[in-house]
């Protein structure tokens, strides 16, 4: 691997890195729960009577015809395995006025849930909201205005047209025939976490963010309504400040959230199970062909569905030159992912690769010595879209010849990952303090990372990863 050069690195901030099976009565609702929240799909047959009904009608529903989508312009369904888009309702009034108030309805978080033909396994595709794509025509729809075909962001679609122009954009950008939907509503997520007694997280560094209401201390804790929704809303105090670094925390909290929902002590106490399931189905809306009978069957097939069986991935991206504060998608690798989701080839692959060391509990401090302006920023957006944790990017305090892999004295594992995937020159590995946040210092002879492999193009972490969890 190189040369290993035990020395002294640049100094940085010591910040810390980051079953039972389920009551067959309520795996239906885990079932559209899970859907609706996390795109985790479980279950088995039905439950008590009372129970049932009152769910059932918990569940709001909206129409999306075939004409809405595109007709015979779809893409073709070429697998058994479902597929479900996932988005979440931003609306600001009532309650949610204090967050800042904007006319309608918006989303800053897209999902597909890809559902094996099997159900022994489900991976979530996140798009970023930020990305730069091609829109299509979509009409009016009551109080919305439409949408003529331009270049956008992904979720102008939903702010234009609703939840049937928002399909239609992924469906065309995808080739992905999509199923079903679920809108989730953020302030029903609120009472969803607080019906679990709150979700664990692990802050890196303390948090005081005015605009998403937030003030966290550092360190491993369990948040709940207003906290946890701060929390998946924050941008620019966290990470990068970027909406990528968002997309990740959303995919860990939501983990971490399936986690919860799937342990023991929530499918042991009816209370609390009934609690957030009830919580859950008042906070979702979904099509009208996403009945209970078709929940029933889905079910019933993904009774063995556990938490590891549940991936994240993002779509590959790169910020844009031309259009600053955008993304765009990485081709091929975006249209290879799209293409084994449609065919049900990524649950295959996904479950063939072997990670010892989660990207995601990867923590980098990403410090620029190369002389080259923006090179730290650049070289921070391809690490996170390779599913690594930026902490932050700073410019380093003096040029730097060689670049730097710096981790401390247990942290070698994390450290060779992250350097196996760097261009070779006389790029180095060192040891450092104690500190489990790695350090890249990028230096002149920086030469770039290598093409990424077939599974690092889908590579994410599954359900049962804790982001507090040092590897």
């Amino acid at each position: 691997m190189g040369h290993v050069d035990v020395r002294p690195a640049p100094p940085v901030e010591d910040l810390p890195a980051p079953p039972q099976r389920t009551p067959p009565k309520w795996r239906p609702w885990l079932w559209v729960t899970l859907s609706g929240a996390l795109g985790v799909l479980t279950g088995a047959a039905t439950f008590a009577v009372g129970g049932y009904v009152k769910l059932s009608g918990n569940v709001k529903h909206e129409t999306v015809t075939q004409k809405d989508l595109g007709g015979e312009a779809r893409p073709q369904k070429i697998s058994k395995a479902l597929n479900v888009l996932i988005v979440g309702s931003d609306q600001r009034n009532g309650a949610n006025a204090k967050y800042g108030k904007f006319p309608g309805e918006r989303t800053d978080t897209i999902i597909v849930a890809h559902i094996s033909p099997n159900r022994d396994g489900a991976v979530l595709i996140s798009f970023p909201r930020d990305s730069l794509v091609r829109l299509p025509a979509c009409p009016a729809r009551g109080n919305l205005p439409g949408q003529r075909p331009h270049v956008g962001m992904i979720n102008e679609s939903f702010n234009s047209g609703g939840i049937a122009c928002t399909w239609k954009t992924i469906e065309g950008l995808t080739d992905i025939h999509i199923d079903h939907f679920v809108k989730v509503d953020f302030t029903g997520f609120k009472t969803m976490v607080n019906a679990l007694g709150g979700v664990q997280v692990c802050l890196p560094q303390a948090v005081h963010d005015k605009k998403a209401l937030l003030d966290l201390p550092a360190g491993r804790q369990t948040l709940k309504g207003e906290q946890a929704l701060g929390y998946v809303r924050a941008r620019y105090s966290l990470g990068d400040g970027s909406d990528i670094g968002r997309i990740q925390r959303q995919q860990m909290f939501l983990a971490s959230m399936a986690k919860k929902a799937m342990s023991g002590e929530t499918l042991t106490n009816p209370a609390t199970l009934f609690g957030f399931l009830d919580a859950a189905t008042k906070s979702i809306t979904t099509d009208p062909d996403l009945t209970i009978g078709v929940m029933k069957d889905l079910a019933t097939s993904a009774e063995g569905l556990t938490a590891g069986q549940i991936r994240f991935v993002t779509t590959p991206w790169r910020y844009s030159i031309t259009n600053p504060g955008r993304v765009e998608w990485v081709e091929p690798q975006a249209q290879r992912l799209f293409k084994m989701v449609a065919a049900d080839q990524i649950a295959k692959n996904v479950k063939s690769g072997e990670q010892k060391i989660p990207k995601s509990q990867i923590h980098i401090v990403v410090r620029n010595g190369s002389g080259q302006q923006g090179l730290g920023t650049q070289v921070a957006a391809e690490l996170e879209q390779r599913g690594y944790h930026i902490v932050k990017v700073e410019q380093a305090p003096r040029p730097y010849a060689k670049t730097v892999v710096a981790y401390s004295g247990n942290g070698e594992s994390r450290a060779s990952r992250l350097f196996r995937e760097l261009k070779k020159s006389r790029s180095h590995l060192v040891r450092t303090g104690t500190t489990q946040t790695l350090i890249l210092g990028i230096g002149a002879d920086w030469q770039g990372m290598k093409p990424p492999k077939t599974l690092d193009d889908v590579e994410g972490f599954d359900a049962t990863q804790d982001s507090c969890t040092a590897s």
